[in-house]
């Protein structure tokens, strides 16, 4: 059987970013109270928030995307150890290039942070009627404050790109989105019902 704390300390010692406690709470909080039971995650990374969430109820099923081979393989290994194999599907390959057959309840977008407007454009396609797409990241360890003050150019370039899905989630015609400072800045969108 699996450990929690283990895949806490994997991620730490080899520098794998994994959900913040808080954050994580909030979106196990938000699939119990919704009975969410169908989660498409975009970037899997080691399993750690996908494993959470499948352990909520053996109800909940969760299809999860991850284009890193070393990190599919210990996702994998880690979902085995879990023993989730029924709950959890595993897909390897570049979000952007695949293509997901189903409608979800939720999808979490957690992967590469300058591609969060193609992802959302790409998979608001899957979502169930009454689903929310729930994105991690946005306040960027507080970088996105202050993205003037960042000295290294990749990093100022990728923070502008936050922001801009920030500015494209605030103007959105189609999704009503709420702004959560849990975590690293939580978001969750739901399509606007058309009266």
């Amino acid at each position: 059987m699996g450990s929690l704390i283990e895949l806490e300390k994997y991620a730490q010692i080899n520098h794998v970013p994994i959900i913040q406690k808080d954050g994580l709470e909030f979106i196990i909080n938000y699939i119990k109270e919704n009975n969410v039971q169908s989660v498409l995650e975009i970037g899997t990374a080691i399993g750690y928030s996908a494993i959470n969430m499948a352990l909520i109820n053996k109800n909940i099923q969760i299809t999860t995307i991850e284009r890193n081979e070393t990190m599919y393989a210990e996702a994998r290994k880690n979902i085995r150890k879990f023993n989730l194999q029924k709950q959890i599907t595993l897909i390897l390959g570049d979000a952007l290039d695949k293509n997901v057959q189903g409608q979800y309840d939720l999808i979490f977008i957690d992967a590469a942070k300058a591609q969060y407007i193609k992802f959302f454009e790409k998979y608001k396609h899957n979502l169930a009627p009454k689903g929310v797409i729930i994105t991690d990241n946005l306040n960027f360890h507080g970088l996105t404050k202050a993205p003037e003050t960042i000295h290294s150019k990749n990093l100022r370039a990728l923070v502008n790109k936050i922001n801009k899905y920030k500015e494209f989630l605030k103007n959105n015609k189609e999704y009503k989105t709420d702004f959560y400072q849990v975590g690293d800045g939580i978001t969750i969108s739901k399509k606007i019902e058309k009266g």
